[in-house]
C-alpha cells in the first residue's frame, strides 16, 4: 500500500476536484466531521475508519496549501503537547493548563 503524504492527497485533490479554496476545505472537513460524529453509532469500524479518513485527507489537502505536512505538524504539537500539565475533563479528554510566561514574554529579561 503505498504511504500518503500532504503532497500526495493534494495533488490527487487537484487532479480529481481542481483547485480548493481553503476555506472550501475548511468547510467540507466540517461535513465530513459530522458524518464520522454519524458513524460512531454503528459498530462497523470500517465505516468509522472511512469517515475518519475523509477529515484527515481534507486536513492533508489544507496543510499542503499553506506549505507544510500535517504528519511533521503533528510530530511538533506532540512534542510540545508531551510537555505540558494537563487537566483531565474526566471524559477521556482535557485541557492543557496554562502555561507560565516566558521571560521575552512577560517584559522581564533573563538578568532579572
Amino acid at each position: 500500500m503505498r504511504r500518503e503524504t500532504s503532497r500526495s492527497i493534494a495533488v490527487w485533490g487537484e487532479e480529481t476536484f481542481g483547485p480548493a479554496r481553503p476555506q472550501a476545505l475548511v468547510d467540507r472537513a466540517a461535513t465530513e466531521l459530522a458524518e464520522l460524529a454519524e458513524s460512531l453509532v454503528s459498530p462497523d469500524a470500517d465505516a468509522i475508519a472511512s469517515e475518519a479518513a475523509d477529515v484527515v485527507i481534507l486536513l492533508h489537502r489544507l496543510a499542503h496549501a499553506h506549505g507544510w505536512d500535517l504528519a511533521e505538524a503533528v510530530d511538533v504539537k506532540m512534542t510540545r503537547n508531551r510537555g505540558r500539565s494537563w487537566e483531565r475533563s474526566g471524559d477521556g479528554t482535557g485541557r492543557h493548563l496554562a502555561e507560565a510566561p516566558s521571560a521575552s514574554t512577560s517584559g522581564q529579561t533573563l538578568s532579572e
